[in-house]
């Protein structure tokens, strides 16, 4: 029996990536879905004929609960997931289909999490933030942890160029996501932080170098010291070009909060953008960057780990993230019941497997 894939969210750049990679790694029968039937059609027909389209608006339950049921997986690509509520997951978990997601909010992570019990009483698999921040992140994370004894010190950097091959959709996380303080957990204890704050200058594999990352709220935040026995965790991001960095903290910091609150004004900034990208990356590219340091003790010396990865285009890694956990779960080499993070439910043996299936290659470093 054919395996069927429901991606909620398809035709955009991060769910069409997703599509693409399950149809390059499984003969699964995958349905996209968007508001606009045209839309979907047009993306459907670029993927190939594994794919097909429907028009299905998430506000009508009925509908979106009959599609979910007639799937075997689930992967909610529709943010951005400020806005969205768990109701996908519940439907999923009230049905018995598995669940992915490439949620990137803390408070989404969080709903999403509280119904781990359900899902497991249900034998349902859910994995959330499965794309690459969070997601392959998340996984380079782990290996670093496990090459330690005691881990004692996460520190992730992210970079992207231009629009990272996404939609405005990701321009709204990222203004979303400067509007108000967060908590991290450093030196044992949470600690609040400005958004798009302490500016460091992190040296990220070429083509990128030095470059500046800000500290920024991401569900790793949270569910990595959760997942792992650690006293800091730092989430930073940046942008190239670096003139992107400072009018972002601009708007973080400068900008009256009550404008930046408003729907009206994050769909401004994330359509200027959006705009401004189209123009530079076609000499930045459309790239991404991760660089994940752990530190901690090692044979009872301190140690760092570092690993990094560099993708040309952020929306396919994204894809990869994502469609790599989708093949495991379809070929049944991965199960984890209940509601997990990455981190929890992806043994690095199956992670370093489908990333070099996949021709993305992390480097590797142990300083003691």
């Amino acid at each position: 029996m054919t395996d069927r894939v429901l991606i909620l969210g398809g035709r955009g750049r991060i769910g069409s990536s997703v599509a693409q990679d399950i149809a390059s790694h499984t003969s699964a029968e995958i349905t996209i879905t968007s508001r606009n039937p045209d839309t979907a059609a047009a993306v459907s027909k670029q993927l190939g004929s594994q794919v097909r389209s429907l028009a299905l608006d998430l506000a009508d339950k009925a509908k979106l609960r009959e599609a979910i049921a007639a799937s075997n997986l689930v992967i909610h690509c529709a943010g951005p997931f400020h806005f969205r509520d768990a109701s996908v997951l519940k439907t999923c978990i009230e049905t018995g289909v598995d669940y992915l997601d490439v949620s990137d909010h803390r408070s989404f992570t969080r709903k999403a999490l509280d119904l781990s019990p359900a899902a497991s009483a249900a034998g349902v698999t859910a994995i959330v933030n499965t794309g690459v921040f969070p997601g392959i992140s998340n996984s380079m994370v782990r290996q670093g942890v496990e090459k330690l004894e005691q881990p004692e010190r996460i520190h992730l950097s992210y970079l992207v160029a231009g629009s990272g091959g996404a939609g405005v959709t990701v321009m709204r996380t990222t203004f979303l996501g400067l509007q108000k303080p967060f908590t991290a957990w450093i030196d044992g204890q949470w600690v609040e932080i400005k958004p798009y704050s302490d500016r460091e200058v992190v040296d990220f594999p070429a083509p990128y170098g030095k470059s500046g990352v800000y500290w920024f709220d991401m569900p790793e935040a949270f569910t990595l010291p959760e997942a792992f026995p650690v006293k800091t965790v730092i989430t930073k991001f940046g942008s190239v070009p670096d003139f992107y960095n400072h009018l972002t903290w601009i708007a973080a910091h400068v900008f009256p909060k009550s404008w930046m609150q408003r729907r009206s004004a994050i769909e401004f900034l994330a359509h200027v953008s959006h705009y401004m990208t189209d123009v530079t990356n076609r000499f930045s590219g459309i790239g991404v960057a991760i660089r994940a340091e752990v530190t901690g003790l090692k044979d009872g010396q301190q140690a760092s780990y570092c690993s990094t990865l560099i993708h040309d285009n952020t929306a396919i890694a994204a894809g990869c993230g994502t469609g790599s956990i989708a093949q495991l779960l379809l070929s049944g080499k991965l199960k984890h019941p209940g509601v997990s993070t990455v981190e929890q439910a992806l043994p690095t043996d199956l992670f370093e497997q489908t990333m070099a299936s996949r021709n993305i290659h992390i480097q590797q470093q142990i300083y003691l």
